[in-house]
């Protein structure tokens, strides 16, 4: 097998709210993982987890209190010039959870999608502005009529859709999208999803899709990290994480999926999890580890051989 190159190498990131005061909150607590180039990696975990924290970290929205984000071998958070951020920031862009709060309401289509392109200057004349405009418009499965418009005068999908536009207006090799279905009915969510798809596809895009529906998460990904209180608990190919979950948290997430089939979604039985089965707070007995190739658990040395005796 080809060895895959990194895009992303997050180290022992770590982001926490009022640090060394008594409601000090350790959001994201020295989480590692590394994003290949033209994947998808999945990252999920219920509210709270840590992980809109965690994408928001990489990407610079908030600065990390710990750790290293390198992109491309360079760290994001070290000190860079003006320049080099903007090129940054051209690179990687993200797409927002909620369709409603991020477009700026005052704004026309066009304007919104248009405003990469005008910081970067990616284009030379109002009318090559334009064309890109009606492109992108086009790329997203809207059309040029929209461009005259404004915010509230388009579905929660459709908005969703300019996002994934204006995501795309500059060129980008990342994109974070931060649950990006999770407000939409579901009858949209699956065409947003399929669309997010052909454009990795097209576009040799890289994704880190964040979400805490993990039938959707599996349906879009190469790769799955699932955070527990501000940990990343395990991490594994999609397929294998669904077939051989090891953590208990991981096993107690995957019950609680419902099933399509009336019959045995009567019979189905949640698995509880108990937080107290791991001490998170002693990070000298847990560690992150590699149990089967590319499946990573946080786990004690003793439950570590058992998960290797399982997984033989």
């Amino acid at each position: 097998m080809a060895q895959r190159e990194k895009l992303l190498e997050i180290k022992n990131l770590q982001q926490y709210f009022n640090p060394g005061k008594p409601n000090e909150v350790r959001a994201v607590d020295n989480v590692s993982f590394d994003i290949f180039k033209g994947e998808v990696m999945g990252l999920v975990g219920e509210s709270g987890c840590g992980k809109s924290t965690t994408g928001r970290t990489i990407i610079r929205l908030y600065d990390a209190t710990g750790g290293e984000v390198l992109y491309d071998g360079v760290n994001v958070h070290g000190k860079k010039s003006k320049k080099q951020l903007k090129e940054f920031n051209r690179k990687m862009q993200m797409i927002f959870q909620d369709p409603y709060a991020s477009l700026n309401p005052r704004l026309k289509i066009a304007d919104v999608i248009a405003e990469g392109i005008d910081i970067h200057g990616l284009a030379k004349t109002k009318e090559e502005r334009m064309n890109r405009v009606y492109d992108l418009l086009e790329t997203v499965g809207l059309n040029r009529e929209h461009a005259n418009r404004y915010p509230h005068e388009f579905s929660g999908g459709q908005r969703q859709r300019i996002g994934i536009a204006r995501a795309l207006a500059v060129e980008p090799e990342f994109i974070i999208a931060d649950e990006p279905i999770s407000a939409l009915d579901v009858s949209i969510q699956a065409q947003v999803v399929n669309l997010m798809k052909k454009l990795q596809k097209e576009k040799g895009l890289t994704y880190l899709f964040i979400a805490h529906d993990l039938s959707m998460v599996k349906y879009i990904s190469d790769r799955i990290g699932v955070m527990y209180f501000g940990k990343m608990v395990e991490l594994a190919p999609a397929d294998e994480l669904y077939k051989n979950p090891l953590h208990p948290y991981t096993q107690s997430l995957l019950s609680a999926i419902p099933a399509p089939d009336p019959i045995s979604e009567r019979t189905r039985k949640r698995r509880p999890y108990d937080p107290a089965s791991h001490n998170y707070a002693d990070n000298e007995a847990l560690e992150f580890r590699e149990v089967t190739p590319g499946h990573f658990v946080l786990c004690s040395e003793k439950e570590f051989k058992q998960y290797q005796a399982i997984s033989k």
